[in-house]
């Protein structure tokens, strides 16, 4: 008889800062931090700089994946210090209509919050507004988006709100590294999502019984030269638990130890081990999705890609996102097998130098 040794993942006690007497720490939590500061670092390159510079290098963002049976939508703010981005994906399962909103502007004239009790962030511009309002003291994650008509384009306009309370949802915390003072942190939740969309003259309600969203939120000395691959999915099993999984393969060290994949049932959470995505034949093949522990072992086929390259001034991003299905099985820290079988969701490819 083989007896099967489950992958574990030592949760840390909670920390106010993932940073202390200037050095980044490394673990896996499960409430937000109360401070995120990253240039409190003390000398995270071999040579010393300004804060000024060091802020230049670092990269963060915050996003929200929501869906349904129905609807799929993905809202993010990036701001990569020399330029920011605000991109809304909408996306029709029943018809196959798919609205993309996204802008790109020069310049560095905000910065995400420093935590995520009660703060906010927004983009606001001539016909394109999108705030999040991050509450964890209450448990609760709003999302704002109001996109005016433009030539072809309808307007779009949503009210999403996210509730851990009613998922009663674990989320992650974490703090890797890329070199001894040098990290990146991120916290992501899986929760119920109520919402309202108004979309080209209809309305749709989204009902938290059957929505579930995941928010993110990174901030990291990223590679000038970043590589990051995701892959999200989430749903309802055959016993009608929500469920979702957020997976991820990048450049950070000592990924056995600590990484950002996890896996949620009825809100409980199970890290997962590092994993290796792969693609044969491209962003339109099927992406495989394994690891070396039995845990993860999915092939995502993709329906709708999504490919965005720019290059501005010296630096230069190539984005790959296909939204489809994930087809395969996931283990939870019990062992538990949960089989995957046409699970929506969506994979996404980033290489940015910046």
């Amino acid at each position: 008889m083989v007896l099967l040794t489950m992958y574990s993942r030592e949760i840390q006690e909670d920390r106010p800062e993932p940073v202390e007497n200037g050095i980044p720490l490394q673990g896996t939590w499960t409430q937000a931090f109360e401070k995120v500061d990253l240039l409190s670092i003390h000398r995270p390159y071999s040579f010393p700089l300004p804060n000024g510079l060091k802020d230049l290098r670092i990269k963060e963002w915050e996003s929200f994946t929501i869906q349904n049976e129905r609807f799929y939508i993905l809202a993010r703010l990036c701001n990569f210090k020399f330029y920011h981005t605000a991109i809304v994906f909408f996306y029709d399962k029943e018809t196959e209509e798919r609205q993309v909103f996204s802008k790109l502007v020069p310049g560095y004239s905000w910065k995400m919050p420093g935590n995520l009790y009660n703060s906010s962030v927004e983009s606001r511009s001539l016909g394109f507004f999108v705030r999040i309002h991050s509450w964890l003291d209450t448990k609760k994650i709003i999302l704002e988006l109001d996109i005016k008509k433009r030539g072809l384009r309808p307007s779009f306009t949503a009210h999403a709100s996210f509730n851990l309370s009613e998922s009663d949802t674990t989320p992650v915390a974490l703090s890797l590294l890329f070199a001894d003072r040098r990290n990146m942190y991120a916290f992501k939740a899986l929760s119920a999502v109520s919402a309202d969309i108004f979309s080209g003259g209809r309305h749709f309600h989204l009902d938290s019984s059957e929505t579930t969203g995941l928010f993110s939120d990174f901030k990291g000395y990223f590679p000038y030269r970043m590589r990051s691959t995701w892959g999200t999915g989430m749903g309802f099993d055959s016993s009608n638990r929500r469920f979702g999984f957020s997976l991820a393969e990048n450049q950070a060290r000592d990924q056995f130890l600590n990484n950002e994949n996890a896996l949620w049932i009825d809100g409980a959470l199970s890290p997962l081990p590092p994993v290796k995505i792969t693609r044969s034949n491209g962003p339109e093949s099927d992406w495989i999705i394994q690891d070396m522990e039995g845990m993860v072992d999915l092939v995502f086929t993709p329906k709708d890609l999504r490919r965005d390259i720019r290059t501005f001034i010296f630096s230069r991003s190539e984005y790959d996102n296909p939204l489809g299905f994930f087809n395969g099985k996931l283990l939870n820290a019990e062992g538990e097998e949960l089989p995957i079988k046409n699970v929506w969701g969506a994979v996404e490819n980033l290489i940015l130098r910046v």
